[in-house]
Parts: C-alpha cells; sequence; structure tokens
C-alpha cells in the first residue's frame, strides 16, 4: 500500500535565531536598501531607518514596564505602526496579541482579558470603526489592562519619548536574553465551541514558516512584495512582512484595508514583483473597470490563500496579471500558517488544482477520521501535519490543545484532503463545521450563541450557503419564543457592534423547528439544500462545487 505521508526536505537548516536577532542580520546585510513602503502614510524606509523605528517603539514598551513574556494587544488596520510593534514585541521578548480589526466589544473584551494583555496599541477609529468608543466600554470589565496607547495621537510620541530613558545596551541585553522557542505572538481563531481560542506561536514557528514560504516564491533582496491582506493574520504579518525580512525583500503596505485599486496602484508605482491575497482580492481587482489602466509588467510572483481558488480566477491572474509564478498555499494559524505550498517551478495544472507540497522539515498525512489509520495515497482523509510549524498550544487552554494536537505531535486540520502519487494535496472539504467566508474562518457555534443572548431567540442554527464574491456567507435559522415578534433587520441590528461584520447573517429564516434525524441532531446539510434552493442560490453552489 502507498500510504499518504509525506516529508519533505531537510538539507537546508532551519533558523535557529529570534526574530530580533534575525532582522538585526539583515540590516547588516542590506541596511541602506528599501525595507518598508507605506503609500498612504508616506512612509519609505531603508532597513536601517526601519530598524531604528522598531528599536525606539521597543524601548518605549520596556521603559513602560513591559518584561518578556507580558502581552501587548495590536488592535487595528494595516499601519506602519503595526508593524513596528510586531518587530519591537518580539526584540524585547513581549507576546504580541493580534486582535481583529473587525472585532467588536465582546470579541474585544475576551480577547484581551484572556490572553491577560497589559497594554492595548490601537487608533481612536478607522472608518465606522470607533476603537476608542469600544475601548471605553469593555474597559471597566479589564482587570489586567493598565495602559491604552492610540497611535494616531499623541500616545504614540509620548511611548518614544519614554523609550529614550532606556539605553541601546539595555535593549540588546534584552534581545540576547530570549531564546527562540520563547512564545512570541497570540492569534485568535475562532471557536467551534462558542469562544476563541489563542492560538501560542514562537519566534521558531513564524521566523521558519515565513523564510519558507518566501524560498517557495523565490524572493531575494532584488523583490517587492505588496502585502494587502491583514497583519493580524499570519498571511499578512508571517508570509508577508517576516518573510520579507528573512529575504530582504521590501514591503509594500498599499492601504489599511482592503481597496482593489489602490493595490494596483501601488503594485504599479512601487514596481512590486509579488502580490498577496485571498481569491476574493483578485477576483476583486480583475473586475475593475478600469484594469487596462496598470501596469503589470513589474509581477513575478505571488501568494493566493485563504480558502480554495477557482480555477478559472487562478488563470487569470496568470495571464492578466502577468503573475506567472503565482503559488497557492495552505494552512491554518495554528501551522504558523503554512504546512504546503506550491512552488513558482510547479505545472500550471498543479498550481491550479492543488494547494502543493509539503514545507522542507515539515511532515503530512492524511488520515481515516474514525480509525486514525493512514489511508492510502488518492483516498480521502483528514489532513494531519507535524514539525517546526506546529503551535505551542491554545493559550491557556490545555485541554483543547489535547484535542487538537496529538501525543506524537500531530496536528489535526479538521479538514479533508487527498495527497497523490506525487505528495501533491488538495484539500477536499471540511471534518470542522466552519464556514469561510472571503478567506475568514467562521464557527457556527460561535454565532449561535451569541443570538442565544437576544432575549427573543430560544434556538438558532448557523449555515453557511454559496456566494459568488465570498464563496459562503451566513444564514441563520431561528426560532423565536411563543408570541415574540422579531424582524430581519432586528435580529441583524442586534448582532451590529457586537460581533465582526462578517459574522453577522447575511440571511435570516425563522422557523418553528429544526429539522432533525432520529437521534435528535439538527440535520443542517437539508437546511443547507432548502436554504439554496428558497435563496435561488443553484447557480452559485453549482459554481462552488465546479
Amino acid at each position: 500500500m502507498n500510504e499518504s505521508i509525506d516529508r519533505g526536505a531537510t538539507d537546508s537548516p532551519l533558523l535557529e535565531d529570534t526574530i530580533g536577532a534575525n532582522l538585526e542580520k539583515t540590516v547588516a546585510r542590506h541596511g541602506d536598501e528599501e525595507a518598508f513602503v507605506v503609500p498612504h502614510q508616506g512612509v519609505r524606509q531603508t532597513w536601517l531607518e526601519f530598524n531604528a523605528s522598531v528599536d525606539a517603539v521597543a524601548k518605549g514598551l520596556m521603559a513602560a514596564g513591559i518584561d518578556a513574556g507580558d502581552r501587548v494587544g495590536m488592535w487595528s488596520p494595516n499601519y506602519a505602526e503595526w508593524t513596528y510593534v510586531q518587530f519591537a514585541t518580539a526584540k524585547i521578548g513581549a507576546i504580541q496579541v493580534n486582535v481583529n480589526p473587525a472585532y467588536r466589544t465582546n470579541e474585544l473584551a475576551y480577547a484581551l482579558e484572556q490572553s491577560g494583555c497589559r497594554i492595548l496599541v490601537t487608533r481612536t477609529e478607522y472608518l465606522t470603526s470607533k476603537y476608542q468608543e469600544m475601548v471605553e466600554k469593555v474597559r471597566p470589565e479589564l482587570g489586567q489592562l493598565e495602559r491604552v496607547i492610540y497611535f494616531n495621537t499623541s500616545d504614540w510620541s509620548d511611548l518614544i519619548d519614554e523609550g529614550r530613558t532606556v539605553s541601546d545596551a539595555d535593549l540588546a541585553e534584552r534581545l540576547r536574553s530570549l531564546s527562540n522557542t520563547d512564545a512570541i505572538n497570540i492569534q485568535y481563531t475562532s471557536g467551534t465551541t462558542g469562544f476563541p481560542k489563542g492560538a501560542t506561536l514562537s519566534h521558531r514557528n513564524i521566523l521558519n514558516d515565513a523564510k519558507l514560504v518566501g524560498e517557495a516564491c523565490g524572493y531575494t533582496e532584488a523583490d517587492r512584495v505588496c502585502i494587502p491582506v491583514p497583519f493580524y493574520h499570519c498571511f499578512g504579518m508571517v508570509m508577508g512582512n517576516l518573510a520579507c525580512s528573512t529575504t530582504g525583500a521590501t514591503m509594500v503596505i498599499p492601504c489599511p484595508t482592503f481597496e482593489p485599486a489602490a493595490v494596483l496602484q501601488a503594485v504599479q508605482d512601487e514596481a512590486c514583483t509579488s502580490l498577496y491575497g485571498v481569491p476574493t482580492m483578485f477576483i476583486a481587482e480583475l473586475g475593475l473597470p478600469d484594469l487596462d489602466r496598470f501596469d503589470f509588467a513589474s509581477l513575478r510572483t505571488g501568494i493566493m490563500a485563504g480558502s480554495p481558488c477557482p480555477v478559472e480566477a487562478m488563470r487569470k491572474v496568470m495571464d492578466v496579471m502577468n503573475m506567472s509564478q503565482v503559488t497557492i498555499a495552505y494552512g491554518m494559524t495554528e501551522t504558523s500558517p503554512v504546512s504546503t505550498q506550491t512552488s513558482a517551478t510547479d505545472s500550471v495544472e498543479h498550481r491550479v488544482s492543488t494547494v502543493g507540497r509539503v514545507l522542507p522539515h515539515v511532515e503530512a498525512k492524511i488520515v481515516d477520521p474514525e480509525s486514525g489509520d493512514i489511508v492510502e495515497r488518492g483516498s480521502e482523509g483528514e489532513y494531519c501535519t507535524r514539525g517546526f510549524h506546529v503551535m505551542l498550544g491554545y493559550w491557556k487552554e490545555r485541554e483543547k490543545t489535547a484535542q487538537a494536537i496529538d501525543d506524537e505531535g500531530w496536528m489535526h486540520s479538521g479538514d479533508l484532503a487527498t495527497m497523490d502519487e506525487d505528495g501533491y494535496v488538495n484539500i477536499v472539504g471540511r471534518l470542522k463545521d466552519m464556514i469561510i467566508r472571503g478567506g475568514e474562518n467562521v464557527y457556527p457555534r460561535e454565532i449561535e450563541e451569541f443570538l442565544f443572548t437576544h432575549p427573543n431567540v430560544v434556538d438558532a442554527q448557523v449555515i453557511g450557503v454559496p456566494d459568488e464574491r465570498f464563496g459562503e456567507v451566513i444564514m441563520a435559522w431561528v426560532q423565536l419564543e411563543a408570541g415574540a415578534e422579531l424582524g430581519e433587520e432586528d435580529l441583524k441590528t442586534f448582532c451590529k457592534g457586537k460581533i465582526a461584520h462578517f459574522k453577522v447573517p447575511q440571511y435570516v429564516k425563522f422557523v418553528s423547528e429544526f429539522p432533525m434525524t432520529v437521534t435528535g441532531k439538527v440535520r443542517k446539510v437539508e437546511m443547507r439544500e432548502t436554504s439554496i434552493a428558497e435563496l435561488g442560490l443553484e447557480s452559485a453552489a453549482r459554481t462552488e462545487t465546479a
């Protein structure tokens, strides 16, 4: 039997630096070359200048009393300050807690309290997100939060000024005291049982994942990487920022949140060689009415990840956008995030129909979900992975960590996959009750538990239904208290401001009962089929499964 198990190459050693020490090496090699460009803020820095900004923030945090192992929250769209905090916390051994900028009060309070953040760095507001208002609303219940720094106010310059009391020698000593296996980052993933879980990652986890992802794209110091994907997720901060810092490539941050025209303008103006995005981003860019006004001559490669990619969109990205060496990556936050990736030298067929092979120093296997036995090549099973990239665990959640990572160190993804004779992996479905909306992982249980808090709601069941733009969107079937009245818009209004916008149901159906199995389990498959028919979504469903 040819088993579905594969191991990546091990001929090139892993990095054993901390993130800060690795950045210093890049500065020593490429100090006068361009490192960081943020057009929407007018920022343009060499590696020497970028490192000086990082050190100023690092000293400020030290002056504020932040020790190695303390948690510092970062809650913002893609601004230069986000990246400075990312590298500054790494240099002083603080654990950065990534807070999704779409979070609202319930989610914010949970993340900050569960992680025990001492400092939160954020903006006062961005577009319709009133960050300061939300912080003030939940701050009384956050016992460990000592300070909030609004970086678009004088708070930021105050922090930098405080840091002048910390010497270069003090910072260097702190950096030398750190271990690359220390926890350095917490990222909250939507929870199947209601509350999100804090995937805890080390320097070694994310620095090496970034290095190997960059190598799969063939990055050198000559590359310029356009990063419109959010920093709060591994796609932005690891595959983007860290992949650049390990190779000397330039980080180009086109806009705070995704705007297709701004992204392509930055690609053209900054002569970017690489572009990132989830499939919906690339589809939006390709759909611009004035697409032909942009010059894609500089583009060579990039990464598409986050959700399954339509084959037609992939081909257009390669042909229309000049990204002949574009790669597909697959993984999860718990694996830093990438565990498989196509390479720039893979055939077009492999790049449009698979998620590639395992990264170097990584193992993968496909197992029968019931028995745990490895299945034959070509057979479906659960994708499991093991190696340097597997998280340290869920923050203060030992039991949930043990459910995800078995005794032999295998991370169980919950995704159904196949592996072909050459080791290429294809993701074919999900074991988990999970919805992927435009690259955002959404667990129905989390939304259901929130909907239960409405006084008129007796029960709620949440499903994903197909959508041509986002792949899937949220639909809630809701049972009301006897005699209670509640409209669809009323329920959506109840959600707004309390849960992230992408978790607010797009469709609501009020029912007296749910379809059930003979054993009393809700038949979500039947709910989905009924909803698709009633909403007239058959064409989107066919597109999704094509």
